[in-house]
């Protein structure tokens, strides 16, 4: 079964449906590359899928510890290259909205880089990642 079904909408814009929630997301074309840069790039969703899947993974381990990992944030930066066009470095800070002792910091640490997408991207992509503790 299709995960998601993508209809280009002209003007370097495309509609991804997720077929199952029917929830949509609108991509356009960076400013850089042609376009308006009023959504999110592809690229710039490949960065944030890294982010979330990394909070994704967190949330589980935490409720596994029984731990409230409620508003814990990330920030996302994205670094293209040229030569080919495409992403050389991710960076990611992400503040934990919670105070926990050092074992679980450990823990949830390194749960977020076994996410799916870590292991998925190109490994000549960068990944600069950052915790900030309460």
């Amino acid at each position: 079964m299709a995960t998601s079904k993508v209809t280009y909408l002209g003007d370097l814009r495309t509609s991804s449906i997720h077929l199952q929630s029917g929830t949509e997301i609108i991509s356009d074309a960076p400013v850089d590359n042609n376009g308006r840069g009023e959504a999110f790039s592809p690229t710039d969703t490949v960065a944030n899928g890294l982010a979330t899947c990394m909070l994704t993974v967190m949330g589980i381990k935490a409720r596994d510890l029984d731990v409230d990992f409620s508003g814990s944030t990330a920030e996302v930066t994205k670094i293209m290259a040229v030569e080919p066009r495409r992403i050389s470095e991710i960076h990611i800070t992400f503040t934990m909205n919670l105070v926990v002792d050092e074992k679980t910091k450990m823990i949830l640490e390194r749960t977020a880089i076994t996410c799916p997408v870590h292991y998925s991207l190109h490994p000549e992509i960068k990944r600069e990642i950052a915790f900030n503790w309460k």
